[in-house]
């Protein structure tokens, strides 16, 4: 049997690396999309080992003429659209090329994809900060949306886009509205790693604080290691579908500094310091996904509890630490 052939932009982000390691114990080859717009994010592939194990392709989501190249080149019978600018702060510094990459691109490729070979299966990767200023004290695919940021409008865009080419065009297109998930992969300029790395370098004695904005909002936080279990299961239904995947489980950043805090001995009190700099323009105050559809449809549930990624991001984080130069003493470096 001829392996099958996926595509993943953003390979080299949190989900897409995951998302690699598990498409290859699959049986697949995996192509994945290098934008030479910023710096080398190959880290995350060869941290879960699968660097050598894929094939990487230059290309980008605003070049449409890239991507029509890349899918006639890889024969991909599975595209997973993972790529975006995806911090929610710099999407406010940064708004055009927010909806240019986040936004036109889901789009770009949707095109790609229709002139190519429209039978190729796409995934979306939408996003829960869609639901923004929630209008339901729980978020399904059926609550209406109401985004807060560029980001979130971006993203809106891209998702009511593959809704329309799956309806226009008779594309295999699902979206899948991710709820937050995070990992030891996750960027150090996300809320999560930002508590976990400042734990770690508190617990080994090289800062003193952790500076942050609203503590008090609160998100349903998964692993990203289940959730991209997630996106391919959506890509095998027959039918193409829009899917909320969540733990169905709120909880605030407070909490969850507290949960890293104690896990290394430490009290979150003495560390802790709210910068009223931090907060965002617009706030999204809580968000709490209910992932019964797609428990119905493909019987995805989470694995991993919240206190359980904690700790793991913590380990992760104080392993980094150690292993990093320290500052030069008297003129020497001490490893």
């Amino acid at each position: 049997m001829q392996e099958k052939r996926a595509l993943i932009t953003g390979i080299t982000g949190q989900d897409g690396a995951y998302l690699s390691r598990f498409l290859l114990g699959k049986g697949y080859k995996v192509y994945g999309i290098i934008a030479r717009r910023g710096t080398d994010t190959r880290w995350r592939l060869r941290e879960l080992s699968v660097i050598d194990h894929v094939q990487l392709i230059d290309a980008d989501l605003i070049d449409l003429s890239s991507l029509v190249r890349t899918l006639e080149k890889t024969q991909a019978e599975e595209v997973y659209n993972l790529a975006a600018q995806s911090f929610v702060a710099t999407s406010w510094d940064q708004p055009l090329l927010t909806a240019d990459v986040t936004g036109v691109g889901a789009l770009r490729i949707l095109e790609a994809i229709r002139i190519v070979n429209p039978k190729t299966r796409f995934y979306q990767a939408s996003t829960s900060e869609m639901f923004g200023k929630i209008q339901r004290p729980v978020q399904n695919e059926n609550t209406p949306f109401y985004p807060r940021s560029p980001y979130a409008v971006s993203k809106l865009f891209a998702h009511w886009s593959t809704v329309n080419y799956r309806e226009s065009f008779n594309l295999h297109a699902s979206s899948g509205i991710l709820f937050n998930h995070e990992s030891p992969l996750r960027g150090i300029e996300f809320v999560t790693r930002k508590v976990t790395d400042a734990v770690a370098r508190i617990r080994c004695g090289l800062q003193q604080e952790l500076r942050l904005g609203n503590i008090d909002a609160k998100r349903d936080w998964g692993f990203a290691g289940d959730y991209v279990e997630a996106m391919w299961q959506m890509m095998q239904e027959h039918e193409p579908d829009n899917y909320v995947i969540a733990t169905g489980k709120t909880t605030s950043v407070r909490e969850m500094c507290d949960i890293a805090f104690k896990y290394v001995g430490l009290k979150m009190e003495d560390h802790l310091v709210i910068d009223p700099n931090l907060y965002r323009p617009a706030e999204v105050d809580i968000l709490l996904g209910d992932a019964s559809k797609a428990y119905k449809r493909f019987g995805w549930k989470p694995k991993t509890s919240l206190e359980s990624l904690v700790h793991m991001m913590v380990d992760a984080d104080i392993n980094r630490v150690k292993h990093e130069p320290q500052p030069a003493i008297n003129g020497t470096r001490h490893p």
